[in-house]
């Protein structure tokens, strides 16, 4: 449930396309750097050394043309002299994982977890487009699964946005007419996308890590091979230091929902100096004891925390570097 402490913004409970589509603006005036459409730092291309790897096509040799590129089989086989012509690949495509499954839709400040995960999505996306990249989508929600192929410039991230609040709408709606629809485990809906995905496309997974599946730590240490997999951890405040106190709660499930129970919170606390006794729990001591984290980043996976209660700015900023790039 939602505390009422709503942002005046009306993100709190909903995704917006117009909303997650106006984020551009918030990319083009990240400090920490200034993206460019050719991809690279700065406003203007230099030229790069070396023809690249990536084989464009196969003609025949013409006056100026290198003898290091004649292509011999092409040659053999017509017996005239043909040459390859490369490029470098310059190519960055991101695949942006949007978790809407039941658990996201949680909250005790400012917004949803499932409403800052589709705002940290658009603000990577936006990062791709900037940058010159290819972006796509695949969303989960209300036990399906909505699948955008990669795609340039600002029509992809019109789509995806579109279908951020379509999707998000979606599992909102199954969830407040109390439908227990079978979801996919965390480990299912990363499989979808590593067989979805092209080799060198960078994973994007905007997820709270609930249900992730038994196999959801060993199939992200194995997409490390083939892919750049970052995973956007959205926390609450409530998770991460929760008050003291005594609180409902009830599980929803197939059947529908259980009995009501109290959950009592307890804050840990250490002897210091003279037996004095001080709080134990900090964002930055949660970070380190976090069991999850420490899999992902002994698999190879980079793991960026987001705050669900944090500005949209201060979000942006959190997620420098994460712009498709080929690691």
């Amino acid at each position: 449930m939602l505390a009422p402490l709503a942002d005046l913004d009306g993100d709190a409970v909903r995704v917006d396309a117009a909303r997650l589509f106006a984020m551009r603006h918030i990319v083009r005036h990240v400090p920490e750097r200034a993206l460019a459409p050719t991809g690279r730092p700065g406003g203007f291309a230099g030229k790069r050394r070396g023809n690249g790897l990536e084989i464009v096509d196969v003609r025949q040799f013409c006056d100026g043309d290198d003898m290091r590129h004649i292509d011999a089989a092409a040659t053999a086989r017509t017996a005239r002299t043909h040459v390859r012509t490369f490029r470098d690949e310059r190519d960055r495509a991101a695949l942006l994982i949007a978790d809407f499954r039941a658990p996201m839709y949680f909250g005790t400040r400012v917004r949803l977890r499932s409403v800052a995960a589709a705002g940290a999505l658009a603000l990577t996306g936006w990062r791709v487009v900037e940058a010159g990249g290819r972006v796509g989508l695949l969303a989960a929600a209300a036990g399906e699964t909505r699948f955008l192929p990669p795609r340039p410039r600002e029509r992809a991230m019109a789509a995806i946005a579109g279908d951020l609040e379509s999707a998000h709408a979606a599992g909102a709606e199954s969830l407040a007419a109390g439908l227990h629809r079978r979801e996919s485990s965390l480990a299912e809906l990363l499989e979808e996308a590593v067989g979805r995905a092209s080799p060198g496309t960078s994973l994007v997974v905007a997820t709270g890590l609930d249900d992730t599946g038994e196999d959801f730590y060993r199939l992200a240490g194995a997409a490390c091979r083939r892919f750049s997999l970052t995973v956007l951890l959205v926390c609450d405040r409530f998770e991460a230091a929760p008050p003291e106190g005594a609180y409902p709660y009830r599980i929803a499930g197939e059947g529908g929902a259980g009995p009501m129970g109290w959950a009592v919170v307890a804050r840990r606390r250490i002897k210091g100096k003279n037996d004095a006794k001080t709080p134990d729990t900090t964002g930055a001591e949660a970070d380190r004891s976090d069991e999850r984290v420490e899999r992902l980043a002994s698999a190879g996976v980079t793991v960026r925390r987001i705050a669900a209660d944090g500005g949209w700015e201060a979000i942006a900023a959190d997620l420098e570097g994460v712009d498709g790039r080929r690691s």
